[in-house]
């Protein structure tokens, strides 16, 4: 059985003619699903009966079992736990706001980065996800909205989108194309955690999506420290790989920095970074821990958050401060987890 929201737009018309079916009939399927949000062909009433049943016989609209639903009293965020085949679990976060409906999905099932102050990777990486796996995300938070209307997508939740390079720029592309859901390019953000060869790449791909870039950390001993990554891709490397970036696609990188108490949000660590920033083509979220079990530390006083942004703007540095939604729901940056049910003779456990 052929996934249909494994195939983009041009290769579902592609299978089709391979298959004798008419390309017209693969756009009509298209607009069942990315439209209408209708997954069974028994309802796609404008095929024929006869259409209907050789296509059940060849594909699927595979979805993620919900296997639980979690709704933010603090803002209405919704996280939902979804269970792909093989029992892996991921989290995915609807978020309105005002006119805006976002969804935060994830890449991959777990995380090999392990950046301390984050959820995602505190159980290990397990696999990639398919471009149909990321895109169900997408259709099932869609449903949550009362317009059945999306506008930003962010690929922030579980997992680094770089690691899974192939399947997030097909994913992207399908999104973005008027024969799917025809979601602006400018209001998709990828986020890395600052994989720099990658940074080059995306660079060339001539898309106008939003790169957002977690750095932490004005220096290798504090970014080091809390971020692994940090030893293959130090702050000068990344930092050079951001401006190449800027020179060629002529588009603002945002970087993203977690305030912790304690470990980099002093003075001296605003003063730094807005040395490492001045001059550059940039802005910069500065987003107050939300905290995790495994990294028991907390954010700094809101006065202390107010100071670190001023010296930054005194600097010429753009920034903002950035709460998080969803952390009364475990939803927030950094608290999303994924896991695999692990069979063991009569016994099951999670990892």
């Amino acid at each position: 059985m052929i996934n249909v929201l494994n195939l983009t737009p041009e290769e579902l018309g592609k299978k089709f003619v391979e298959l004798g079916l008419e390309v017209y009939r693969a756009a009509q399927v298209l607009r069942w699903v990315y439209e209408k949000g209708v997954y069974d062909f028994d309802r796609m009433t404008n095929l024929s009966l006869e259409l209907r049943g050789r296509l059940k016989s060849l594909f699927t609209v595979a979805l993620p079992a919900e296997a639980s639903r979690e709704r933010s009293e603090e803002d209405g965020s919704t996280k939902l736990l979804l269970k792909f085949a093989g029992a892996d679990t991921v989290e995915t976060v609807y978020i309105p706001r005002d006119e805006r409906r976002t969804v935060c999905v994830s890449s991959q099932v777990g995380c090999k980065f392990h950046c301390a102050f984050c959820a995602s990777g505190q159980a290990g990486f397990f696999r990639n996800l398919s471009m149909g796996e990321i895109l169900s995300q997408v259709l099932l938070a869609r449903d949550l909205s009362p317009d059945k209307k999306l506008t930003h997508i962010v690929f922030m939740g579980i997992g680094e989108p770089f690691d899974n390079y192939k399947e997030l720029l097909r994913t992207v592309k399908t999104l973005n194309s008027k024969a799917a859901l025809g979601i602006g390019a400018r209001k998709m953000t990828v986020s890395t955690c600052g994989v720099v060869p990658r940074i080059g790449a995306f660079g060339g791909e001539g898309l106008q999506v939003e790169l957002s870039v977690s750095l932490h950390g004005p220096t290798d001993l504090v970014r080091g420290a809390i971020m692994p990554v940090n030893t293959a891709y130090p702050v000068k490397t990344l930092i050079d790989a951001c401006k190449r970036y800027v020179q060629k696609t002529k588009r603002v990188i945002t970087f993203e920095y977690l305030l912790i108490r304690g470990v980099n949000a002093s003075e001296k660590d605003a003063r730094g970074l807005a040395k490492l920033l001045r001059g550059m083509l940039c802005k910069v979220n500065l987003i107050p821990y939300n905290p995790i079990q495994e990294f028991p530390h907390e954010a700094p006083p809101y006065q202390e958050i107010v100071r670190f942004q001023k010296i930054l703007q005194e600097n010429g540095v753009k920034t903002t401060v950035r709460f998080s939604k969803g952390r009364d729901i475990q939803a927030a940056c950094g608290q999303l987890r994924s896991c695999r049910k692990i069979e063991t003779g009569s016994r099951k456990h999670e990892a």
